[in-house]
């Protein structure tokens, strides 16, 4: 594929939020523009299954794409090059000494496995830190208990999210566990 989520809005396809380190991010999509054309098939009238097909292929095939995006009156065309995508949902670096940042670009079942290693490695790389800049920009969510797990890493008391419905069975909490990773 090339790395984007996309969705129907409004009936038209549009991108949802491109995947990090992809070709679609590398290219300069962005989450909202629409797409209107796949290899000159119009969208217009393609289903979301449709649509998805025909942007996967091969890896090392080209695929154009033709997008408009919002204040602009002239689509942006767009040739990238399918590659095997592989998500990584949690990304991090050292900012300056004591500071450092964390990148989710998606919750996924070992996200929050993940978080807490890269805060293991920040922290042994510092000895402790004094700040940390949590970047969720463009992230779609993804796993609920991920998701979850990420708040717990941050806040050692509390409801963290509840879901309530019509029946018993959809109805559940989640709350913090007293472990703040960063005090």
């Amino acid at each position: 594929g090339i790395g984007i989520e996309v969705g129907l809005e409004n009936g038209q396809l549009t991108v949802i939020t491109p995947i990090d380190d992809t070709p679609a991010s590398e290219a300069g999509l962005m989450s909202r523009d629409i797409i209107i054309s796949i290899d000159g098939t119009p969208t217009e009238s393609l289903s979301l299954q449709e649509a998805v097909s025909l942007m996967r292929g091969e890896p090392g095939t080209t695929l154009e794409i033709s997008v408009l995006r919002s204040g602009e009156e002239s689509p942006r065309e767009f040739t990238l090059t399918r590659e095997v995508i592989q998500t990584e949902s949690v990304k991090h670096e050292l900012l300056e000494p004591g500071y450092g940042y964390l990148r989710i670009s998606q919750f996924q079942s070992r996200t929050g496995d993940d978080v807490l290693d890269a805060i293991a490695s920040l922290n042994a790389r510092m000895e402790g830190l004094n700040g940390l800049v949590l970047d969720l920009r463009n992230n779609p969510g993804g796993v609920l208990d991920a998701a979850v797990e990420v708040a717990d890493v941050f806040i050692s008391n509390g409801l963290i999210v509840s879901t309530d419905g019509r029946h018993d069975q959809a109805r559940s909490e989640f709350t913090a566990t007293p472990n703040d990773e960063l005090n």
